[in-house]
């Protein structure tokens, strides 16, 4: 069996050093072959400098200019040619082999199109990311004071998810699927430079009948760092695709 991942990368090396390495200690000699693609989206510090040093093993794919999250896994979806692919973010790191396991269960059951482990932050608590499909309720009425409730909700915090579940919205920042499901999918939207393409995924699959699987008994750490939270520039990337999200899904309240 041959497995995939590709990581896409803009000056990320604070991170990526120990994404890159802890993705393949997780992976080395197992009953699997994994193969780990980085797509580097013009990059002006020292993450391409970091990967060609100390990972000739990466196969690494450099771009001039930035051309968003999606673009670069699509990238990178077309070109391999593998049983599974992995979509993981560059601050993210694994302490187990959680791409082995999500893989066994893809194997086992043919109906689930995506599947994603438990998200922790650095410190071990969990970023609740088994959310629902995003509404103006849950993504922006949430935000407000008095309204917390509704976060809360949207993120599933109150229910006790500790087996494999059925979930309605599976995140960009590490997951598995079939590749050549993926491929069919023709991976994310072009629609979005960043954010909101998990979601729009996430829509695209549930709606053809596959399901997204949450998978807790694999955990993945994120050193989560957005960049809609304090930042201008971000916000406004962040609503302009929620737009984009809202006019193609409809605006459901």
């Amino acid at each position: 069996m041959k497995i995939t991942g590709s990581v896409v990368t803009y000056n990320n090396d604070k991170t990526i050093e120990r994404c890159l390495r802890s993705v393949l200690k997780e992976t080395a000699d197992k009953d699997y072959e994994f193969e780990l693609y980085v797509y580097d989206n013009g990059s002006s510090d020292k993450t391409v400098s970091i990967i060609e040093e100390q990972f000739p093993q990466v196969n690494l794919v450099k771009d001039t200019e930035n051309k968003g999250f999606g673009a670069g896994h699509n990238a990178i979806i077309k070109r391999v040619k593998s049983d599974y692919h992995f979509v993981i973010n560059p601050d993210i790191y694994l302490d187990m082999d959680t791409i082995g396991g999500l893989t066994a269960y893809l194997e086992e059951h043919r109906e689930a199109g995506l599947i994603t482990p438990r998200i922790l932050n650095n410190d071990g608590t969990e970023q609740f990311l088994p959310k629902y499909c995003p509404t103006i309720r849950y993504v922006i009425i949430s935000k407000f004071p008095g309204f917390k409730y509704l976060r809360r909700r949207y993120t599933r915090q109150d229910e006790n998810l500790s087996e494999p579940t059925e979930i309605e919205f599976c995140t960009g920042c590490f997951f598995g699927a079939r590749t050549k499901y993926l491929k069919s999918k023709k991976g994310f939207s072009n629609r979005y430079f960043m954010y909101c393409e998990d979601s729009d995924l996430s829509k695209r699959v549930r709606d053809e009948g596959k399901k997204i699987i949450f998978y807790p008994d694999y955990t993945a750490y994120h050193n989560w760092q957005r960049d809609n939270t304090g930042n201008i520039k971000g916000v406004i990337r962040f609503l302009k695709s929620l737009v984009v999200f809202f006019n193609k899904w409809g605006w459901r309240f």
